[in-house]
């Protein structure tokens, strides 16, 4: 199975959080899956940390790199594909990622009760 994790998702998975689910933990832990990470979640957070609404890792980057995550890059197809979502979501962030699952036919991570409303597999965080 390949993920996506949400970005509150890869906080979770990047303090060993006991808030992640335990099946999360388990798929994201999983050797033989690939776990992606968009750039959208790297904006995301560096935004809300500058605004004092988040607590995430400086060194964020590094712990990407230590987890074995893989960056995923936001391509014009996918900004080009949130135009085609229908109004369920209106945080950006989150719209960007659903069209990320959506072309790259990743399960997404995430406790958004919103997202499985498109349509893009979900585990549970």
């Amino acid at each position: 199975m390949n993920l996506l994790l949400d970005t509150h998702t890869v906080i979770w998975a990047l303090s060993n959080a006991p808030t992640l689910s335990p099946r999360a933990r388990e798929v994201i832990t999983r050797g033989e899956n690939l776990v992606f990470v968009s750039t959208a979640s790297a904006w995301e957070i560096a935004i809300k940390k500058r605004l004092g609404k988040l607590i995430a890792p400086d060194d964020y980057l590094e712990q990407l790199e230590r987890h074995r995550f893989i960056s995923l890059d936001i391509s014009a197809g996918h900004a080009l594909a949130v135009e085609h979502l229908p109004d369920l979501h209106r945080d950006p962030f989150d719209r960007i990622l659903v069209a990320q699952a959506m072309l790259e036919k990743l399960t997404l991570v995430t406790r958004d009760a919103m997202i499985p409303r498109y349509g893009v597999p979900i585990v549970l965080a």
